[in-house]
């Protein structure tokens, strides 16, 4: 997908994406279809309870759907960090995690805001399968991921990808990956 005119569109169609963040290059769609979302964690060979974050919408999004304040989100978003929230609702996004918390981010580059025009929580997880390295290029994803995408996004050659993954918040605490 050269021009993203109709991202949108393909967004709200149930598209499945890989696409660059602010750090790595990342495997999404529409967080709220769950179809879409399956597809997503069959792709990656992950347990189905396994969590995924999601690209915020918007700060309002956030203040309305978990237990933060735009004060806290500002600190960190946008940029290459995971805030990990607590839901207002338990069932809320069940799909994406179903458990009392959801990994929020908001990537620091010019795709993003094109992202956030759907209206919709985007998927955001790293492309690759569960447990092995994510991608810092096109060129290293295996074909068996990008096969089975509709749409694969080059990052921007003007903003680079930091080539490390966000950085986990929970409680306002940094955290280690595991």
């Amino acid at each position: 997908m050269k021009d993203t005119k109709n991202l949108k569109q393909e967004i709200l169609a149930g598209k499945l994406f890989i696409y660059p963040t602010d750090t790595i290059y990342g495997l999404g769609c529409d967080a709220t279809n769950l179809s879409a979302v399956e597809k997503i964690k069959e792709i990656k060979r992950c347990d189905a309870d396994k969590p995924l974050s999601v690209i915020a919408p918007s700060l309002g999004w956030i203040t309305d759907n978990f237990r933060t304040t735009k004060e806290d989100i500002k600190k960190y978003l946008p940029g290459p960090y995971t805030l990990l929230l607590e839901k207002k609702e338990p069932g809320f996004l069940k799909g994406i995690s179903n458990n009392e918390r959801i990994g929020i981010r908001i990537p620091s580059n010019s795709l993003t805001k094109e992202i956030q025009k759907s209206g919709v929580p985007f998927v955001t997880t790293s492309v690759n399968l569960s447990g092995e390295p994510f991608a810092l290029k096109i060129g290293g994803i295996k074909p068996e991921i990008k096969n089975k995408v509709d749409y694969i996004i080059e990052a921007n050659k003007k903003e680079k990808l930091s080539g490390i993954p966000s950085t986990l918040i929970i409680d306002g605490k940094k955290m280690e990956r595991k």
